[in-house]
């Protein structure tokens, strides 16, 4: 490959690929990074795509036109059940792309499913009842203890993770917003709170960095602390309360 011929924009791109991977397609957009402005050198593109002669939905991924390229492919149908997955697991990744996503092609199809995400998006997710929040609060307590009794730096790392996943889960759900995974966990923080969510990357860089636990073990105590504090003893999950 000649290194000095220029890939097409992103664009372009697209819009070459659905003319010749689902050219009869009724919808399609491009969206991603690249239409966030936020992409990076290893970016792909984010291209959905509706065609009702495909069965059910799926996933594809290309290297096409100079450009990494993941395609997500629904019919007019079962894109509903990815949108009720995704709100589900509280992470709306499918809403989000179609909400931004910049249209290559549409047969006056788009605007009604557009709409449909943002209701979703504007709605948030379901509210956690008590009994959710009570469990939650145990395994994050669970894992707080395991940090903090932890003298293995190898697992205190993996342990690390676990801990910061658990915790934005917990202080974005019992405010009733979206959750993430990689990069999106802060992103969601930041939407959420963006002082909050500077404290959780200096808590978690700090023991990364320095082997020191005491601002993560405090954030955590802290966003536990609005809800009753650490919880262990007394805690039970599928007893039967005739035994």
């Amino acid at each position: 490959m000649n290194k000095d011929i220029q890939k097409p924009s992103p664009m372009d791109a697209a819009l070459k690929f659905v003319n010749q991977y689902f050219p009869d397609c009724q919808a399609a957009l491009l969206a991603g990074s690249v239409v966030r402005a936020e992409a990076t050198e290893t970016s792909d593109l984010d291209i959905v795509i509706f065609d009702n002669s495909i069965q059910t939905s799926y996933r594809e991924s290309f290297i096409e036109f100079g450009w990494p390229i993941e395609a997500f492919i629904h019919n007019l149908k079962s894109y509903k059940y990815i949108f009720d997955l995704d709100y589900k697991n509280a992470r709306p990744s499918m809403q989000r792309m179609i909400l931004e996503g910049i249209v290559l092609k549409d047969t006056n199809v788009l605007a009604n499913l557009k709409l449909e995400a943002k209701k979703i998006l504007e709605q948030g997710p379901e509210e956690w009842t008590e009994e959710t929040i009570t469990i939650k609060r145990y395994f994050l307590t669970d894992t707080l203890e395991d940090f903090i009794g932890n003298r293995d730096r190898a697992e205190g790392i993996c342990i690390a993770g676990t801990l910061a996943n658990l915790l934005h889960e917990f202080v974005l759900r019992t405010n009733r917003k979206w959750i993430g995974s990689s990069k999106w966990m802060m992103r969601a923080l930041k939407q959420f709170d963006a002082h909050f969510a500077s404290s959780f990357a200096e808590a978690f860089d700090t023991y990364y960095k320095d082997d020191n636990k005491t601002k993560v073990i405090d954030l955590t105590d802290s966003v536990l602390a609005a809800h009753g504090g650490r919880f262990f003893a007394g805690f039970t999950h599928g007893r039967n309360n005739n035994n």
